[in-house]
């Protein structure tokens, strides 16, 4: 018997299933397997006259339909990823993307990434519900762990990650190259206790009652989850 610190066990630990192609159905979207034959131009032109939001992504912006098609087929490919393509069902409109990545069942994590939605799904129960359908999903499937990662210098992707109910965990410097520049990643998770009570937060944040008839939120979800973070960014 060692006296040195290790560990708690994690009894009855059986490792998840990577995630398959599937449809995620919520209130306000549905997230379906991205296809390039059915969704790339729809995308495209959802994403017209917004190069910004690509960014911080490590591809686009696409200047053609063509190009898009083309980025869609590669993604959808790679099988370390898993593309949803997300439904707006009050616009009936395709508005954005989003993944499975770093799919790792024996570690039970996983992150969410990959995540760009258009202007007019931005700030809205969509762009949300479409999150929390993924973590749903990760957490009931068996995930101790879900991630989220961006650009160090991406302040509006890491005020979401916190009002989602993410934890800051640190920055990993100089962690990559993307499109020629340096890139420092800040990392972001939850973890399987937390998920009840965000579980709790967010029905309560999506309910329809929570908005009034501007479709502004009495609560707001960043003080709802705010009780579950596990710690706060202190640059933000």
């Amino acid at each position: 018997m060692t006296n040195r610190p290790v560990g708690p066990l994690v009894p009855d630990w059986t490792p998840p299933a990577a995630p398959e192609p599937m449809v995620l159905e919520g209130r306000y979207c549905r997230l379906e397997p991205l296809v390039a034959e059915k969704h790339a131009a729809l995308l495209f032109n959802a994403f017209v006259e917004q190069d910004h939001l690509f960014d911080y992504l490590p591809t686009g912006p696409f200047h053609s339909a063509a190009q898009y098609h083309r980025w869609v087929k590669e993604a959808t490919a790679d099988q370390n990823n898993l593309f949803f393509v997300v439904f707006d069902h009050s616009k009936q409109a395709y508005l954005g993307v989003l993944s499975f990545l770093r799919i790792a069942p024996a570690a039970g994590s996983i992150e969410v990434g990959n995540i760009n939605f258009s202007h007019a799904m931005q700030r809205s129960p969509t762009s949300t519900e479409a999150i929390y359908l993924t973590m749903k999903w990760a957490f009931e499937a068996g995930y101790r762990r879900f991630e989220w990662k961006c650009n160090a210098l991406n302040k509006p992707s890491r005020q979401a990650a916190q009002r989602l109910g993410f934890s800051f965990e640190g920055v990993f410097r100089q962690a990559m190259v993307v499109k020629g520049r340096n890139r420092d990643t800040a990392w972001f998770a939850m973890i399987d206790s937390e998920w009840p009570a965000l579980k709790e937060a967010y029905r309560v944040w999506l309910d329809p009652a929570n908005f009034d008839q501007n479709a502004q939120q009495r609560e707001r979800l960043r003080d709802l989850t705010g009780l579950v973070r596990a710690a706060n960014d202190p640059t933000l």
